[in-house]
């Protein structure tokens, strides 16, 4: 197979191998202080993918969690888990509850109004963007008129769509493509798999948790989930997707400890993610 070789040297990119901590919490904090996130995800057959994004929200420490989904699974989106607030999915842009980082495409499925939506959020949108699943499959279709405030994270199939690439030519060129696309896009882009790649274009992170238990559905909706979460409570978009990779696949490694790679779930990231969690907070 004939591909155009990207060069990752020639980008510079600055290579960071440090993680970053959530900041100690303070005394007086309320729920406001650490972010109101929705997830615009779910559609029928699809529900446990909204349930297991708004989750892991929570459990990275999401202030409040609202699933924006379909009303037709909005019952059973809501019976996943009582501390998170579900809402029907809005006509237009203004329906949204108030957030401050909007997580869009776990089981969403790709549709005219979906897509609206997605332009819409892209186009007016003033808070943060995490971008997976079904809206990355409708983000090339998006003029982006402006530099967002957005992470993307594509498995490489989701990736090799975005750049018009075939997955052996992105698997081939990871660093490199990933990285010249975030640059080109003013975007963060997580490309996931093995050794997750974290870039904005002129940084770059390669993670070191996780295990091949995780090759399996529902994974990535937890960690687009965990990512919104960390950019609600103040951290910056690449500092928060480098966190959230490392703790996902943190999580992953403390789940196979205890059942194993062939036996875990997603959801049982969810139950690992407290431990994972409390070795990367910050001490005074």
């Amino acid at each position: 197979m004939h591909f155009v070789v990207v060069n990752v040297e020639e980008i510079q990119l600055q290579r960071i191998v440090e993680v970053p901590c959530l900041p100690i919490r303070k005394l007086d904090s309320s729920k406001g202080d650490f972010g109101r996130i929705v997830i615009v995800a779910g559609s029928r057959g699809l529900s446990g993918a909204a349930i297991l994004c708004a989750t892991a929200a929570l459990r990275g420490g999401a202030g409040l969690v609202t699933v924006s989904c379909p009303s037709d699974v909005q019952d059973v989106v809501a019976m996943g888990h009582p501390c998170y607030m579900t809402c029907p999915f809005p006509a237009k842009l203004d329906d949204l509850p108030k957030a401050d980082v909007i997580a869009i495409g776990p089981g969403l499925g790709k549709s005219h109004l979906n897509l609206e939506l997605l332009h819409g959020l892209v186009t007016h949108f003033q808070g943060s963007l995490v971008i997976d699943a079904d809206a990355l499959s409708m983000f090339s279709a998006v003029p982006l008129a402006r530099t967002i405030p957005a992470v993307l994270t594509p498995h490489p199939g989701e990736f090799a769509r975005l750049v018009n690439r075939s997955i052996v030519e992105v698997q081939a060129q990871r660093e490199a493509l990933a990285s010249a696309y975030a640059r080109e896009h003013g975007v963060v882009l997580v490309l996931k798999g093995s050794h997750s790649i974290v870039t904005d274009g002129v940084k770059i992170f390669i993670n070191t948790t996780g295990n091949p238990g995780m090759a399996t559905g529902g994974c990535g909706d937890v960690l687009t989930g965990l990512i919104a979460a960390l950019i609600g409570q103040k951290l910056a978009p690449f500092d928060a997707a480098v966190l959230g990779v490392w703790l996902h696949g943190r999580a992953g490694d403390l789940a196979a400890k205890a059942m194993g790679e062939v036996s875990m779930t997603a959801s049982d990231l969810l139950d690992c993610l407290p431990k994972a969690i409390q070795g990367q907070v910050a001490h005074e």
